[in-house]
């Protein structure tokens, strides 16, 4: 075995799409016969194929145990990531399939809370026109997404590349001005008062983003501008649903939303938003795509409508 983990081009040049099916396998079965039988070799072929990953990522993978082959540490990293390929390999063949019979390919875009129903009118004008297009949508941080744009896991994403510290490494265009508001549940004590002021929120337990994140940052700001000490218990989310939840449940809780989200989930009465003015705007979100990355054509043709949407909406 290597005593240092080996060069990438050496494991890209020694690793096999096979070797990585048996440890899938192996780690499904425990057992080298099972496994063997899985990949269709013979169990001294995939003892061998064992040994040669093991010996090509410098690592012990398994164990031999009483009850079989159990995956170490460093195991089930390389399992972990033998998945991800193979789920990659097969969103490769269904959209190679899928351009070939002309249903237009998929598209994996990336998005933050608060741009969630800008978004979903984007793609529901999309459908419209291409049916048969394939969608996956990502809603987490921004600092999450363009790791995602950065592996190539996301064609584009909706986010902010100010939380970067390479923000020359991304195209990006202001797409919306992001307005905020505190909300609660209906049934929250102060739901029917005509104005409040954030002192009277001061006590209340926020449901925020987590630190550094600029929405948190902005509701740090309300807080040190009005000469309050920042609340000390929070329960932090990106979720959406995680949020709505834990204000049906918690009638005391405060939240803060996007006006959009918040919009959207007072129209359905699920939420009421609180008379509070906040004095700090929130940075404008971006429509992002990774630089010198040539778009699909379906993320073109996304990026192209998105684009005159919100210019037309200006």
């Amino acid at each position: 075995m290597h005593t240092t983990l080996p060069s990438l081009a050496s494991i890209t040049s020694r690793l096999h799409l096979r070797q990585l099916r048996l440890l899938i396998a192996l780690s499904d079965h425990g057992s080298l016969l099972k496994a063997a039988e899985q990949v269709a070799l013979t169990q001294p072929g995939a003892s061998k194929a064992l040994q040669e990953i093991e010996s090509t990522l410098g690592a012990q993978l398994f164990t031999r145990t009483n009850r079989g082959l159990e995956a170490t540490e460093l195991g089930h990293c390389v399992i972990r990531y033998a998945r991800l390929i193979q789920t990659d390999l097969t969103h490769l063949r269904e959209e190679m399939l899928s351009i070939m019979q002309g249903h237009g390919g998929r598209l994996a875009v990336g998005t933050i809370m608060g741009a969630v129903p800008l978004l979903t009118d984007a793609l529901t004008q999309l459908l419209e026109a291409h049916p048969t297009l394939s969608v996956e949508i990502v809603e987490d941080t921004s600092a999450r997404l363009l790791r995602l744009l950065d592996q190539g896991r996301l064609d584009l994403a909706i986010c902010r590349t100010s939380i970067s510290q390479r923000p020359d490494l991304y195209d990006a265009f202001n797409i919306h001005e992001e307005e905020l508001a505190v909300v609660a549940s209906v049934q929250h004590p102060l739901a029917e008062a005509s104005s409040l002021q954030l002192a009277d929120l001061a006590d209340s337990r926020w449901v925020v983003y987590s630190a550094n994140m600029p929405m948190r940052l902005t509701l740090e700001r309300e807080f040190h501008d009005a000469d309050l000490r920042f609340p000390l218990h929070l329960m932090e989310t990106t979720s959406a649903f995680t949020t709505l939840s834990l204000l049906q449940k918690n009638p005391h809780f405060v939240a803060l939303l996007s006006v959009d989200v918040a919009q959207f989930c007072t129209r359905f009465g699920m939420t009421r938003i609180l008379p509070l003015k906040l004095h700090t705007r929130s940075e404008p979100y971006q429509l992002v795509t990774r630089r010198s990355t040539l778009l699909s054509p379906v993320a073109r043709l996304f990026a192209d409508g998105f684009a005159r949407g919100v210019a037309s909406a200006a």
